[in-house]
């Protein structure tokens, strides 16, 4: 008897076994197909390509900045040079006027009136003309020493201005060519991503994209809490590298996105996105508070928003659309959060 309660005992274990190798294991502790971690590396790599791209388009347009501002500062300092040369011209005229008078015998003071006059009515008269003179005299090479001063300040800041836009324009073209060659790197990676993704397995495919979360949120009536909202909004539309309007995103233009629809302006890449507003521990996290990943701030790759109950929205990758999700869904590198506004 105890012989077959010991049989079938071990048919039992014998079956439990069976049943679990044949049934499917959880999403989460299935080891993903090289396939689909060479997906994801493709992806990560194409995002950390795209930020430099992006970046080198802001210096870009920074130095076009500082060009535009040069050519101002040029044409002010020119207009402030060809007005102190009149004024240089005039009162040098008048200048060397009062000093030909003097050099042939007018003196400009009392004495010279009292040795003249005749009476001290004469000596009164006689001595307020003179000082009109010398007053006038007084303030011709007054402003002619100002108007000296302002050309040789005019002329400096002329100087200063061409050197400027001298040097930002050299700057502007390396980075012209510095972008022309990252753009290249990263239609290479974004066509090979794509390549890679029509190549996943249905299960790759189900694997990447993940459980759809189709919650409803209520961020509040803030800023955050409506930037929240709009960014929920989007989920289902496409992600691309570049996206930053409906119905095409990728993940700082999302962020740029939600933000803007609310009179919030955002800068375009995740990078300098990390250097607005404040930082926030993940204790203390709020809706509209933006994530970041990546080892560095200068490596960041990556930023989704938190919208509360533990979930962020984000544009992730390649074939998955925006979405929402757990927070352990942004990415193992996490690096910080930061609050934009509030």
């Amino acid at each position: 008897m105890s012989h077959r309660l010991k049989r079938g005992a071990l048919t039992a274990s014998a079956v439990i076994t069976l049943l679990a190798a044949l049934l499917p294991m959880p999403a989460s502790a299935q080891q993903e197909s090289p396939a689909l971690q060479k997906f994801r590396e493709l992806n990560t790599q194409a995002k950390e390509l795209n930020e430099d791209f992006l970046q080198a388009e802001e210096d870009r347009k920074a130095r076009q900045a500082e060009i535009d501002k040069a050519g101002v500062d040029m044409v002010a300092a020119n207009a402030s040079k060809a007005e102190a040369k009149v004024k240089e011209d005039a009162f040098r005229g008048q200048v060397e006027r009062l000093s030909t008078a003097a050099f042939h015998g007018a003196r400009f003071d009392k004495l010279s009136a009292l040795l003249t006059g005749t009476s001290p009515e004469d000596f009164l008269a006689r001595s307020s003309a003179l000082n009109v003179l010398a007053t006038d005299n007084n303030t011709a090479l007054k402003e002619l020493t100002g108007a000296v001063n302002q050309a040789a300040s005019a002329e400096k800041n002329a100087s200063d201005a061409q050197r400027r836009a001298t040097e930002a324009r050299d700057a502007a073209v390396k980075l012209g060519e510095q972008i022309k060659a990252k753009r290249a790197e990263l239609d290479k990676q974004i066509n090979e991503i794509t390549s890679s993704l029509d190549k996943l397995s249905a299960a790759d495919r189900a694997a990447l994209q993940g459980e759809i979360d189709k919650g409803v949120y209520f961020p509040g009536n803030s800023i955050a809490g409506k930037a929240v909202t709009s960014a929920l909004s989007r989920r289902g539309d496409r992600y691309a590298l570049g996206g930053t309007k409906p119905p095409v995103f990728d993940c700082s233009g999302l962020m740029m996105w939600a933000y803007a629809q609310h009179g919030y302006k955002l800068p375009r890449t995740s990078r300098e996105q990390y250097k607005v507003g404040r930082p926030v521990s993940k204790s203390e996290l709020q809706p509209g508070d933006l994530l970041f990943y990546g080892n560095s701030a200068a490596s960041i790759h990556h930023v989704s928003m938190y919208i509360g109950n533990g979930m962020i929205v984000h544009a992730s990758d390649y074939g998955i659309p925006v979405l929402s999700a757990p927070m352990a869904k942004g990415g193992s590198d996490f690096f910080g959060a930061k609050r934009p506004i509030g």
